[in-house]
């Protein structure tokens, strides 16, 4: 099963690792060294024009930067109307 995160682009579910509401994590050092590492040393995709970015996606091999919020992914994660391709 794979999910939207906005501007035509999917990804398979089973590789998501975390989706992550950047509002609530943008305040703690802690986040910001997290994310900064994170940057370094993954692959990243911007879904949307930087500095609009809601929500990161986290995968074995890359991050996502979706102006989706966490909570429809989360939602659409689950939902039955995920895409399935055979």
């Amino acid at each position: 099963m794979y999910l939207h995160l906005g501007s035509n682009v999917l990804i398979n579910k089973d590789k998501i690792i975390a989706i992550i509401d950047l509002d609530t994590t943008k305040t703690g050092q802690i986040n910001r060294d997290y994310f900064n590492n994170l940057k370094k040393n993954k692959n990243v995709n911007y879904i949307c024009q930087e500095g609009k970015e809601k929500t990161l996606i986290l995968t074995l091999n890359e991050l996502f930067f979706s102006t989706i919020s966490s909570t429809t992914l989360f939602k659409r994660s689950f939902s039955d109307k995920s895409i399935d391709f055979y």
